[in-house]
């Protein structure tokens, strides 16, 4: 039920307005005679619109008016005010517009002018909640959509990550061993939390190229000669060329990914032997949580490294091989490291895209 809010002096106009609302249907009237007490109800309740006279000894309308639209944690400049004044008062209608006052009265005050201008200014109130409501729900609604959106985005991600994981030796918790610590390097450089989530959701399809790479190739457990590295090194253009072009921002990131893990910071990386930041800082970071979750993985081919032995690798080869913001971000985190290694053992082939 919309609330009229009366502030007057004088008790006489508070009967008289009151009586009036009272030809207006499902409308609550509430009334003053001291601003101050009327202020003091605007900070626990919101009227609908205030009928407020301008001549009052203790504080006059246009102070009531600046206080009511300065009370804190409320949005009342959307509420409508109707002055009642004096027909002499030009000067004090003009300031009194300036501070948001919506309309006048003219004392003496007229019954239909008074019915009139206060139902046009509710009606108006009432499409302002109306309107507010509607961008509310429009906001849960966007909202709940790109949330589906990203689910159906990550699945995707995961499916495919999946798909390369059946012809990788590598298993399924290095991919999420790998994106977490990925996530705390972008922590660490103080990466915005939107960016940590989405490094988290891409790192995943960094080798999805390798879907291309031959068998004899990807699960060969000797030394590879050089055609057959070469041929290896293709999984990066490979993986760029099925993620790029994509108008998802978090494929794209992949892809980005895709094509830069392996550059190297001093540039002797591949395939393009970029230097320094001229690779892109999401293909830094992973390039520091691939390796060293791959150093500390065993593999058919080997035994796996202890967290120290490929901390220090990670070390030695900070500033050639690896970013050494990256590399200090890192162990920054190592204790988050250490419970990443412990929660994501090898033993659970399985993953689940709620972990992500």
């Amino acid at each position: 039920m919309p609330r009229v809010l009366i502030i007057d002096d004088n008790v006489t106009n508070l009967t008289l307005f009151r009586h009036l609302l009272k030809r207006i249907d499902d409308v609550e009237s509430i009334s003053f005679e001291e601003p101050e007490k009327g202020l003091e109800w605007c900070q626990e309740n919101e009227p609908d619109l205030v009928l407020l006279d301008y001549m009052m000894p203790m504080m006059d309308g246009l102070e009531f008016t600046r206080r009511f639209h300065s009370i804190a944690d409320s949005d009342y400049k959307d509420v409508p005010i109707i002055m009642v004044t004096a027909d002499t008062e030009i000067d004090i209608k003009r300031q009194a517009f300036e501070l948001g006052v919506n309309d006048f009265l003219t004392k003496p005050i007229d019954k239909t002018e008074f019915l009139a201008r206060t139902q046009n200014l509710l009606a108006l109130r009432k499409s302002q909640i109306n309107l507010k409501d509607r961008a509310a729900w429009l906001t849960i609604e966007v909202k709940n959509a790109t949330a589906e959106l990203k689910a159906s985005e990550r699945e995707m991600v995961i499916r495919l990550a999946k798909a390369a994981e059946h012809r990788d030796p590598e298993t399924g918790q290095h991919l999420l061993r790998m994106a977490n610590y990925s996530r705390l390097i972008a922590r660490e450089l103080n990466l915005s939390d939107s960016e940590q989530e989405l490094i988290l959701d891409a790192a995943p399809m960094h080798d999805i190229g390798k879907v291309a790479t031959p068998d004899a190739i990807l699960l060969k457990q000797g030394k590879l000669t050089n055609d057959e590295f070469f041929i290896m090194k293709q999984h990066v253009i490979t993986g760029y060329s099925i993620l790029s072009d994509s108008d998802s921002l978090l494929i794209r990131t992949a892809a980005t990914m895709a094509l830069g893990h392996h550059e190297k910071f001093d540039g002797t990386g591949y395939p393009n032997k970029l230097k320094g930041d001229e690779i892109p800082i999401y293909a830094r970071i992973i390039a520091v949580a691939d390796v060293f979750d791959a150093l500390t993985s065993a593999r058919p081919y080997k035994k796996a490294w202890s967290l120290e032995d490929a901390g220090q690798f990670l070390k030695d080869h900070s500033g050639s091989h690896f970013d050494p913001k990256c590399v200090d971000a890192f162990f920054r985190a190592w204790d988050d490291v250490l419970q990443i290694h412990a929660r994501y053992k090898d033993d659970d082939e399985t993953i689940d895209i709620e972990q992500f």
